[in-house]
């Protein structure tokens, strides 16, 4: 029996940084992971096919060039399934070699099969022998749990690898659908939902709750509802599922619990992921799932009920980011061997790939309001920097919160082209403690779309410089 110091269970992005990280500590380290070549949910199913997706529509539809040309204006007047599949291929395979290369030259070993406990030490891992099931068994002095999820899905939803699909059946064989019924307005649903509209294809958004990402600013997320629609998107709130069935010619319908029918060429299904630890035997190592098979684990060690077993990535639910489960899984490595962890009080960054691009960093509005922080707003129109003008640009927006008191920016919060890019400049300022003048005082190279954080600045900064002269007017009203 082969002994580690590390077993990690799942090559996604907290599974695979965790590894390197034991690794450059000196330590001996298995991946485990059931797919033929590694990379986890985030390279074969997830995060790159999905954003490889959206560069492939928005590159042979021509959608970022259409502020000037007019909306009729095609790179490639039919794209189709084969499109897509060429560039998700190449993307793919880059990826995979790349994430190869780093556990070869880290001295990281890897094992292709499934892993469940045996006891609190011991994983078996069932090794893909053709035929027969051979299981090899192997011991852990630490364990990272980093299996990452799986799509829900109810039983009441007739899925059939054809017209009823979750994310994962989407993009093994993706296809430009004639029209598209997207269930579940959570990221995965609004980026599917958005990158399709872009493609010109008729799509309804279903979502049973009566908003859609609840944690990111208000204000971004009714501009982006509001661009959904003014481009002919169909958004269904407070549209429950309650069956799909299928016409006389197959094509399937949305029945919703109000009466409401929803018919397109297909569904797509999106309504949340579960943990896709079903198969860990977690009852012999002393742990347990929630219903949706997530593990809960110390916020700041990651640790588990079991001390020296390890969680992270989307296995333990919100945010779910590669970004975050990168960090997640370097944390719980350092932890685990006695190393220096991260700063664990730094502002992380959200980015949803839809069309536009929304990102955030920081307190939204209403978290502001809940805290009793006296504040005020910046806001800038990417349409009306120069860069935004030369591009082309007619919508987006980027929201910058400040401080009254201490003029600290809090948050930023952006809708539009390069927005996943743009926030990494106010995370910084956040996470360095830096005010509004940072943005004030200093240039920025002209013209750039980074130029709007200063447009933003000086929006807030008009602001403040109102309210002080009312504070004086009033100070001096009271004198008198």
């Amino acid at each position: 029996m082969a002994c580690y110091d590390f077993v990690v269970l799942g090559s996604g992005p907290a599974g695979r940084r965790a590894a390197i990280q034991a690794a450059k500590l000196g330590k001996s380290v298995l991946v485990v992971d059931d797919r033929s070549r590694v990379g986890g949910v985030s390279v074969h199913t997830g995060t790159i096919p999905s954003k490889t997706l959206r560069e492939t529509v928005l590159n042979l539809s021509g959608w970022r060039e259409r502020g000037f040309y007019g909306q009729s204006y095609r790179v490639k007047q039919d794209v189709c399934g084969d499109d897509l599949a060429g560039r998700l291929g190449k993307t793919l395979e880059h990826e995979i070699a790349v994430l190869e290369h780093q556990f070869a030259r880290n001295g990281v070993k890897t094992m292709v099969g499934s892993g469940r406990f045996l006891d609190r030490n011991r994983i078996a891992v069932a090794l893909n022998a053709g035929d027969r099931r051979v299981e090899e068994v192997v011991e852990a002095d630490k364990v990272l749990i980093a299996v990452g999820t799986t799509p829900y899905r109810p039983a009441a939803i007739p899925f059939n690898g054809r017209n009823v699909l979750d994310s994962d059946d989407f993009i093994r064989a993706p296809c430009v659908p004639r029209s598209l019924t997207v269930v579940g307005a959570g990221v995965i649903g609004l980026e599917y939902a958005t990158i399709f509209s872009a493609l010109d294809v008729p799509v309804t958004l279903i979502e049973p709750r009566a908003t859609m990402l609840d944690f990111m600013d208000r204000e971004i997320v009714d501009h982006l509802a509001y661009l959904m629609r003014e481009r002919g998107m169909a958004i269904r709130l407070r549209g429950e599922v309650k069956e799909v069935g299928f016409t006389a010619g197959g094509a399937p319908i949305c029945l919703l619990a109000d009466g409401r029918q929803v018919s397109s060429e297909i569904v797509l299904f999106t309504a949340g992921r579960m943990g896709a630890t079903g198969g860990l035997n977690l009852k012999a190592c002393g742990l347990a799932a929630d219903s949706r098979g997530r593990l809960a684990v110390d916020p700041v060690t990651f640790q588990t009920e079991a001390p020296h077993i390890y969680a992270a990535g989307d296995v333990i639910g919100f945010p779910s980011l590669a970004s975050t489960s990168m960090e997640q899984g370097r944390t719980a490595a350092c932890h685990a061997f006695g190393a220096p962890p991260p700063a664990s009080d730094q502002a992380f960054p959200l980015g949803i790939y839809s069309v536009p691009e929304l990102s955030s960093v920081g307190l939204t509005e209403e978290e502001a309001r809940r805290q009793g922080i006296a504040y005020e707003c910046g806001i800038a129109r990417m349409r009306e920097t120069s860069r935004g003008h030369i591009m082309g640009i007619s919508s987006g927006m980027l929201k910058m919160i400040i401080d009254l008191e201490s003029r600290r920016v809090l948050g930023v919060h952006i809708i539009g082209e390069g927005a996943t890019e743009l926030v990494h400049i106010g995370q910084a300022v956040i996470n360095l403690g830096g005010t509004i003048d940072y943005f004030i005082d200093n240039s920025f190279n002209y013209p750039t779309l980074a130029e709007a954080y200063k447009v933003a600045a000086l929006d807030a900064w008009n602001r403040l410089r109102r309210q002080e002269s009312n504070v004086v007017r009033l100070d001096q009203a009271d004198a008198a």
